[in-house]
């Protein structure tokens, strides 16, 4: 199984033999009817399949127009078939692609054709599994390649574009070569107990620490944006009925998405939609207005508003700006999760002649806009944006398409590093940072994969889609 330890109860193994020999088969192509469909092989020794399918063993990596055959010798399908022989593929393995129409009755056919002749269907994720087994990609690439398939805007998709290219993963192994660099150090003086301060010090190591600290700090900076990138995040608006909370929706989304109309309560269930604000998706969810209702169908609506409000990021509380804060408003505001941002809005300003702004309101902030107009409508985009955390200043080139786990990581690998600092500046502890020092490389070559948890793998691969 390769090397093994533990760090926090955890048990972890460095990237290992865990390769299989089964061949595995899938389709490749979204389900339904398109012009082309494509079953993916790979594993071992794919000439016996090959062989049966095609009738030869076509030559590597060019395009082959061939029959795809049944078991009697005839056509299921006309396509193009590429063999890429192992190490040169995507797997690692020996590969092969079918291409060819893509009607569900023919697909499946082919793809039974290739079960008969002893593959086994791919689980999710497998292929890229086995990029990862084969040190094709390192964990982060693979992760990539799932953010890249489900990226919701340009700018998340250049991102896991950027990650996949190993970008991401150069920066990590940079940090963790120089933790490397600076453990030899230390272990070394652990040798020369009478001569360790003077050594230290004349290596400047305690400079280097600091380095490595402040180049996490500014990797941490740019992955919480990337997760902000690839994940976005949940908006709902919340409050009173016929506030305009569907106007705004419509006006977020620039479409009408939601139903308008002068009557309380027309909104019954929720309504989620997915918008950009400056690259970034935003889902963005009307809901049920809040108030004590005999009405069976909206008390349901109201339950799910309140569940909406438990998984939100952010909420947006509308007020009609005609009436200020009734009682009302307050008992929807102490409804609300103490710890979740709000951002209140006063809308309908167009019908009491008030401007556009923002303002601050018992340290909190407060804008004032009209739904109905679009009045004031971009003062709400930059200030959600600003209450989520996004800084459009950095959302470019240095973005790295960071997941939660990666975060995590980081934080970890900070968190020693705080620990080895305050090590290094008390006599006497070399081991206690000797140690912290070992750990921190240990949260960040998590990673990429080169120490992973043992359930991991199966976590990360089974959220991908089959044939990928």
């Amino acid at each position: 199984m390769g090397e093994r330890l533990s760090i926090d109860g955890r048990s972890l193994t460095r990237k290992n033999d865990m390769q299989s020999n089964d061949i595995i088969a899938a389709i490749a192509t979204p389900p339904g009817r398109g012009g082309i469909g494509i079953i993916r092989l790979s594993g071992k020794n794919l000439q016996s399949i090959i062989q049966a399918i095609l009738g030869l063993i076509p030559y590597p990596r060019s395009a082959h127009l061939s029959h795809f055959l049944d078991e009697n010798g005839q056509p299921i399908d006309q396509g193009i078939a590429i063999y890429y022989p192992s190490p040169h593929s995507y797997t690692g393995e020996d590969v092969l692609e079918l291409q060819g129409h893509g009607g569900p009755a023919v697909i499946n056919l082919l793809l039974s054709r290739c079960l008969h002749l002893g593959a086994r269907l791919a689980e999710p994720g497998e292929f890229t599994l086995r990029a990862f087994l084969h040190n094709k990609l390192d964990l982060a690439q693979a992760e990539s390649v799932a953010d890249l398939i489900n990226a919701s805007t340009a700018g998340a998709a250049r991102c896991a574009m950027r990650s996949l290219q190993g970008d991401f993963s150069a920066t990590i192994q940079a940090l963790v070569n120089a933790l490397i660099d600076l453990r030899m150090l230390v272990e070394a003086t652990l040798d020369f107990p009478e001569e360790e301060i003077d050594f230290l010090e004349s290596a400047h190591a305690a400079t280097q620490l600091h380095t490595i600290r402040e180049k996490l700090e500014r990797v941490l900076i740019s992955s919480r944006q990337g997760s902000l990138l690839q994940e976005g995040v949940k908006v709902v608006l919340v409050g009173q009925p016929n506030v305009g909370k569907s106007s705004l929706m419509n006006r977020l989304a620039g479409d009408e998405v939601a139903i308008v109309t002068e009557i309380a309560g027309t909104t019954r269930d929720t309504i989620q939609q997915l918008i950009q604000i400056e690259g970034m998706p935003v889902h963005i969810i009307d809901t049920a207005g809040l108030r004590e209702t005999m009405d069976i169908v909206e008390q349901s609506g109201i339950a799910r508003t309140h569940a909406a409000i438990r998984k939100a990021d952010m909420v947006l509380l509308l007020i009609d700006s005609r009436y200020g804060v009734t009682e009302a408003d307050q008992q929807v505001l102490q409804s609300l999760p103490a710890e979740l941002p709000l951002l209140t809005i006063y809308n309908k300003i167009d019908l009491i002649g008030e401007t556009a702004r923002i303002k601050e309101e018992s340290g909190k902030p407060v804008v004032y806009l009209s739904a109905r107009t679009g009045t004031g409508l971009e003062l709400l985009r930059m200030k959600m944006l600003e209450i989520i955390g996004w800084q459009s200043n950095i959302a470019g080139e240095g973005l790295f398409m960071a997941r939660q786990r990666h975060l995590q990581a980081l934080n970890k690998a900070r968190a020693h590093l705080d620990n080895a600092v305050s090590s290094m500046e008390c006599d006497g502890q070399l081991e206690l940072l000797a140690e912290e020092l070992r750990l921190a490389q240990l949260a960040l070559s998590s990673i990429t994969g080169e120490f992973t948890a043992d359930d991991l793998l199966g976590e990360i691969f089974s959220r991908f889609c089959i044939g990928k």
